[in-house]
């Protein structure tokens, strides 16, 4: 495989911070500096004209926060955040973010996360799987793990986790149902209970109150029935 060679962004309403992290982007040999932004506007904008790979996201920024620029962005680069508050490193996990580093960011600490990115990008583009095979990647136990949504047959919310059920083994994550029900397919997978998002193509029966899986009973909201039939009927 060729020489890896990410696109990067710093955002940071700090032009010091910038400078910072700008000048290790440009001392690594697997990055390339493709833009600086200093507010979450900016950003979505430039976004639109630079293709990135990969962004250094400060947090508490005026007007946006760098949540809420995730939250608004429809196609996610892999993300880094860099802040000086340890206070949302919890929340981070529900973004997928690659690390979380702590201001001032030294060239050790930012050289480990940067190495994070570049291994999921690796796996990202070494994956086997064919074109029509959908996968997603989630984070186990500090690794990422691919998922086949053909064997995935639910996701179960447990507190501050997430259980995955599939045709293989079950596993729990840390992790909301919020962050999954977003980059689940909507044609393939529906939240039938604030705690249950279900494949389509796994229910094998339901009534008003239940549906079933693997001869498994999950329970189906009153006021997501409708949802529910409008769903099977479309893949029917």
């Amino acid at each position: 495989m060729e020489e890896i060679l990410l696109k990067c962004a710093v955002v940071d309403d700090s032009s010091l911070q910038r400078l910072s992290i700008v000048k290790l982007i440009k001392d690594h040999p697997n990055l390339k500096l493709v833009a600086e932004y200093n507010n979450a506007i900016e950003t979505k904008n430039g976004l639109l004209d630079n293709e990135t790979d990969l962004i250094f996201l400060d947090i508490e920024m005026p007007i946006l926060s760098g949540f809420e620029l995730l939250d608004d962005l429809p196609n996610k680069p892999q993300i880094i955040f860099v802040t000086g508050k340890t206070k949302y490193a919890f929340k981070a996990f529900d973004y997928d973010a690659v690390d979380y580093i702590h201001k001032p960011v030294n060239k050790e600490r930012f050289n480990n996360a940067v190495n994070k990115a570049i291994n999921l990008f690796k796996l990202r583009q070494q994956s086997s799987a064919p074109e029509d095979e959908d996968f997603i990647f989630v984070k186990s136990n500090l690794k990422n793990r691919k998922v086949f949504l053909s064997k995935l047959k639910y996701i179960q919310a447990l507190g501050d986790y997430v259980k995955f059920i599939t045709e293989k083994d079950n596993f729990v994550v840390l992790a909301t149902m919020k962050s999954f029900e977003k980059q689940l397919p909507s044609d393939r997978f529906l939240r039938i209970h604030k705690s249950y998002i279900v494949n389509l193509d796994k229910i094998e029966r339901y009534n008003s109150k239940n549906i079933e899986i693997d001869k498994e009973k999950l329970p189906l909201s009153r006021h997501k029935k409708n949802n529910l039939i409008e769903a099977l009927s479309a893949i029917q």
